[in-house]
């Protein structure tokens, strides 16, 4: 708890303090007189573009990876066993074996517009799935490299291991009898999934939706690789605490993710996700 107290509270506050100060754009030194010019400045229209985004991204990629881990973990949960349920489990745990950056540039391979998806869709006559996916025009030509679509794309497949786990772990504690009494009403399988298993599994997703939601928010090499010109908060907080040098408009960036995020976990408290971890 000291080490705690004083290395990461104690980094928060250090943090704070410099959100409060602010730069001498003259000689480039940080001025350190309190104020609250750099919250006023996050309400530009910029700066409030940038959260709106991040924030909806991370929305997205937590409701896309509770999508495809639920019917996985509903798999290997309920039908899965013996050396299937070893396979599944391997399937889900492998990419986690590899390097982050080594899957987010076979990635970036992948989603090029030279890339092995676009040689099949080319070969099966659908080119026109990516331009109508994108819509508008993209760095390179129609490809989901440098896209939101394609960035969308990467966070998924990142964090969707961290999804299935803890839903996993919750659909494993369901007890079967309570799904075979459902069947022995007259309950439909759909029915029986929706009114019985994903009540119990919600600490579950929770408990995953903290991974998926976090990361995604944080997250500045994914936007800068795979995405286009559009800014994360991860990335104008390094361009600002970097190239920029204004230390105190960035700390006062990073205290957006963790007041979101801080928000985020009293809701998923609250909904059980520690207990499901």
């Amino acid at each position: 708890m000291l080490w705690v107290g004083a290395v990461y509270v104690g980094s928060l506050m250090a943090l704070l303090a410099n959100s409060l100060f602010r730069l001498d754009h003259f000689t480039g030194q940080v001025v350190r007189e309190v104020g609250f010019g750099n919250f006023v400045a996050l309400l530009e229209g910029a700066n409030l573009d940038v959260m709106l985004r991040t924030v909806t991204m991370a929305l997205l990629v937590t409701v896309a990876c509770i999508a495809l881990a639920l019917p996985v973990a509903w798999t290997m949960a309920r039908y899965a066993s013996g050396p299937k349920k070893a396979l599944l489990y391997l399937a889900v745990m492998l990419p986690l074996w590899s390097s982050y950056l080594v899957r987010l540039y076979a990635w970036k391979l992948l989603l090029a517009k030279e890339g092995a998806i676009n040689w099949v869709l080319a070969q099966l006559h659908l080119g026109w799935v990516i331009e109508g996916l994108l819509a508008l025009p993209v760095v390179g030509g129609h490809s989901l490299s440098f896209s939101p679509l394609g960035t969308f794309i990467v966070f998924v497949y990142l964090w969707l291991p961290f999804m299935i786990l803890p839903v996993l772990a919750a659909l494993e504690r369901v007890p079967v009898s309570l799904v075979e009494a459902s069947g022995d009403l007259g309950a439909h399988p759909v029915t029986t999934f929706w009114r019985v298993v994903f009540p119990l599994a919600v600490p579950g997703i929770a408990a995953g939706s903290i991974f998926t939601f976090s990361l995604t928010l944080g997250d500045y090499i994914v936007p800068g690789v795979i995405g286009d010109s559009s800014m994360f908060i991860g990335q104008v907080v390094s361009l600002q605490q970097g190239t920029a040098g204004n230390v105190p408009l960035a700390a006062a960036l990073s205290l957006v993710p963790i007041a979101v995020i801080a928000l985020f976990l009293w809701g998923a408290k609250r909904l059980g996700a520690f207990d499901a971890l």
